[in-house]
């Protein structure tokens, strides 16, 4: 590891399993302080804060139901607190929690479609406020994890889908905003990726007709997602923002 993240501090949403369990290994092991949050995985959360202190990294984990817009404000502070207290500062927010929840138009209601946007999308641009905020006139980083979907929607999926481009729609427009105050905003867009959520929907006919699709020819790993964050997180990436970066080995 090249260690370019090191004195960084970083909040993961949704860091407890999947993708932002990979995306909170990657950064720990790249030198940054994270702050894993859960809601329901607490023994998850406290399994990848442990890894990450196996490692010599520093991590601690913090409970909030993100889709509540106070408790995902006071998560972000609660964050910026917990670093300070280690001597650091919250640098990275990265918007990874989400839901997704497949069903066919006459079977969705209002609850169905108000958590996923709650989740998916209150949770981005209350948290990205809330961040704007604590980075003040140090600049900072807010990286949200998109979706292939949101620009290749399938059957069943139009609610997901439709937080999935809100969610790029936001990113750009922040942006924008945030610029002149030194802060970055970019976003990934993972293609087919194997997590728990992917398994429950994942048929085996489903995974052969992605895997041919894939030029790389093979799934996503979490992984190969976290990668790409921890470049945008980095000062690498320093004059990159605005952009919707798709790792999805070429599917198409």
């Amino acid at each position: 590891m090249t260690k370019r993240l090191a004195g960084k501090g970083i909040l993961v949403t949704g860091a407890s399993r999947g993708i932002g369990a990979a995306i909170a290994g990657r950064l720990a092991a790249e030198g940054a302080r994270i702050i894993v949050n859960f809601h329901i995985s607490r023994r998850d959360a406290e399994q990848v804060v442990a890894e990450i202190g196996a490692c010599g990294g520093w991590a601690q984990s913090v409970e909030a139901d993100i889709a509540d817009m106070q408790q995902m404000q006071a998560l972000v502070n609660n964050a910026a607190a917990r670093l300070a207290e280690a001597g650091g500062r919250l640098d990275v927010l990265v918007n990874n929690a989400g839901i997704a929840e497949p069903a066919e138009l006459e079977a969705i209601d209002e609850a169905h479609f108000d958590r996923q946007f709650a989740t998916n999308v209150k949770s981005v641009l209350f948290g990205s406020q809330a961040a704007a905020r604590v980075f003040g006139d140090q600049g900072g980083s807010i990286i949200n994890i998109s979706s292939i979907n949101a620009r290749a929607p399938g059957p069943g999926y139009a609610i997901y889908s439709a937080t999935k481009a809100a969610v790029e729609a936001i990113t750009v427009a922040l942006a924008r905003e945030l610029g002149p105050r030194g802060v970055r905003v970019n976003a990934v867009a993972p293609g087919t990726t194997l997590t728990d959520m992917t398994r429950r929907v994942l048929t085996a006919p489903l995974e052969a007709a992605a895997v041919s699709r894939t030029a790389l020819r093979r799934l996503g790993a979490p992984d190969d997602i976290a990668k790409v964050v921890a470049f945008l997180a980095s000062d690498d990436a320093a004059w990159i923002t605005g952009e919707v970066i798709t790792a999805s080995g070429g599917l198409r």
